[in-house]
């Protein structure tokens, strides 16, 4: 496919890129609109529908497609589709050898089968009297062994085109598709080149100039406008990533167990990031240790530089360099300070600039920052996620949103690179309370969790038969599984911070309280997770908090 206004110059950052129609998944549903093609794309595992029109031969448009895209990535691509054909003309020349064979051998058995036919046709003639018809339906109702079917039955027993192939013999019957391989099922298949951009309501992909983190991912087409009335989901899933990223410089601050995998997803989709994060401060003789990092920040930002990332050094430089800049930091305090310290996102704020915070902290905290994010001209939008280190690598985090909608949707690229679903939840707080509500059902889960495994322990069941009973009944979920499998193993690395989720617990009972609502089941639960806390828990996982109830 190559886009139509390639001649005059007019396709911008999003170059053509090879690919291949194939067969969609079938629960994949089309879009609605103008005839599309389902296409792989080569050097990358990316697909995506595409309009009829964006596609042309590949052959025909090789060498204008290699004029304009030069990069590494393009290159392994077009090797990748050279290899291809190449594989498909040797299988077609090995069929065309193997074909000529068979039909050298059927001339010979030819000659030989005639006589015996014409001695059969001697044999049949004396024996049909006046019982040939009833012979002759009898063979005609007899199981039909070899030979070729007649003509009535051909349509029925031979394999049927796919309707992609139909499709693309109707629709683009101009274009000389060269023969389909039958490798890998590509039957349907047809060679093309395409011009990335956003078709109507579909994500089109640019192709990806970073690969730091793998991801795959289903593409579920929306048909709606994501994100377009408040309160409603946003459906962001793709197939294996595919997003065109948003032409705005795009800011990072905080790289952290979630903030690391959101980044190297935004690089991966190809936009243009810009990160910082915060020194960690090393263990005094008083035993202090940062809350916030692990790492050195020139270490952990050398593996994003690597991938094509920019670092800025201070907040303030990231946010007047950037268009959009995205925070995620540990609690409160920290989101307070990262915005209104020294060299802090405020002193960077310029009008029309947009931040948007993804930590999760409490309402006040968030109606605090819009306040003086706003007061300077700029655009605010919390943007809390729900989610794990391994979701937040895989791109599969929910993001819930609240603030300037505006905003929200100049970030669906970005939203759309690290999570698998947004909602946008309207004024500026209710993010934060919905946040804190769903880290309250999970932290308190998490404790029940633990305190159902530790009793089986202690009245001498089996906790591996435990997980195999909840694993088949109504309870049964990826979480509950993982949690288990950590006390099981008695490993507790890190996927949500014990110390977080206690946080977390914390806020929400505070959250409670504002409005006279009682809470007394997170009460309890975070009660167990201070002891585990205590018991020197809070940088492993939160299902440490088992170490609680066996201490």
């Amino acid at each position: 496919m190559i886009n139509t206004h390639l001649s005059r110059g007019k396709l911008g950052r999003y170059p053509p890129w090879p690919g291949k129609i194939v067969n969609p998944p079938k629960d994949l549903k089309k879009p609605i609109g103008k005839k599309s093609f389902f296409v792989k794309f080569f050097g990358t595992e990316d697909h995506a529908w595409i309009k009829v029109e964006q596609l042309k031969p590949y052959h025909a448009h090789k060498e204008e497609m290699i004029k304009a895209n030069k990069g590494k990535r393009f290159q392994q691509a077009v090797d990748a589709v050279e290899e291809f054909l190449k594989k498909a003309k040797a299988k077609e020349l090995a069929k065309e050898l193997a074909k000529e064979h068979n039909s050298s051998d059927e001339k010979g058995k030819k000659s030989e089968g005639k006589a015996k036919k014409q001695t059969g046709e001697k044999r049949r003639k004396s024996s049909d009297t006046s019982s040939h018809s009833p012979q002759k339906r009898s063979r005609d109702q007899s199981p039909r062994k070899r030979g070729r079917p007649p003509k009535d039955d051909k349509d029925s027993l031979s394999p049927q085109p796919s309707s992609l192939k139909k499709l693309a013999m109707k629709t683009v019957s101009r274009f000389s598709w060269p023969p389909p391989s039958s490798e890998d099922n590509l039957g349907s298949d047809s060679w093309l080149i395409h011009g990335h951009r956003t078709l109507g309501t579909e994500m089109i992909l640019k192709k990806p100039s970073v690969t730091y983190q793998a991801i795959t991912k289903r593409l579920k087409i929306s048909e709606e406008d994501s994100g377009s009335t408040s309160i409603q989901a946003a459906d962001s899933t793709a197939i294996n990533g595919n997003i065109v990223p948003t032409d705005k410089k795009i800011g990072f601050l905080g790289l952290g167990l979630m903030g690391s995998g959101i980044v190297s997803n935004l690089l991966k989709m190809g936009h243009s990031v810009t990160v910082w994060n915060r020194t960690a401060e090393k263990k005094t003789t008083g035993g202090f240790h940062s809350e916030l990092w692990d790492e050195d920040e020139s270490t952990k930002c050398e593996l994003f530089i690597q991938e094509g990332a920019h670092m800025g050094r201070t907040p303030a430089e990231v946010v007047s360099s950037c268009d959009i800049t995205f925070a995620c930091v540990a609690d409160p305090k920290a989101a307070k300070d990262l915005v209104l310290g020294p060299s802090g996102v405020l002193q960077g704020i310029r009008p029309g600039k947009c931040y948007v915070d993804m930590s999760t902290v409490d309402p006040e905290t968030v109606a605090e920052l819009a306040q003086v994010i706003v007061s300077r001209g700029g655009r605010f939008l919390e943007a809390p996620v729900s989610g794990n280190q391994q979701l937040s690598n895989d791109g599969r985090l929910v993001i819930l949103a609240a603030g300037d909608q505006g905003v929200y949707e100049d970030c669906m690229s970005c939203f759309l690179a690290m999570g698998k679903t947004s909602f946008f939840l309207g004024e500026v707080g209710n993010a934060a309370r919905m946040m804190l509500i769903l880290n309250m059902v999970q932290g308190s889960f998490m404790a029940t969790i633990a305190e159902g495994m530790t009793l089986a322990q202690v009245t001498g069941q089996s906790q591996q038969t435990l997980l195999d009973i909840l694993n088949q009944g109504q309870l049964a979920n990826i979480f509950l599984d993982q949690k288990c499998q950590n006390i099981l193993q008695g490993n507790f690395k890190p996927d949500f911070y014990l110390k977080y989720i206690q946080k977390d617990l914390s806020l929400a009972i505070a959250l409670g309280d504002s409005v006279n609502h009682p809470t007394p089941m997170a009460a309890a639960a975070n009660e167990v997770y201070k002891r585990a806390k205590a018991l020197d828990q809070s940088d492993n996982d939160m299902s440490a908090v088992y170490r609680a109830y066996i201490h």
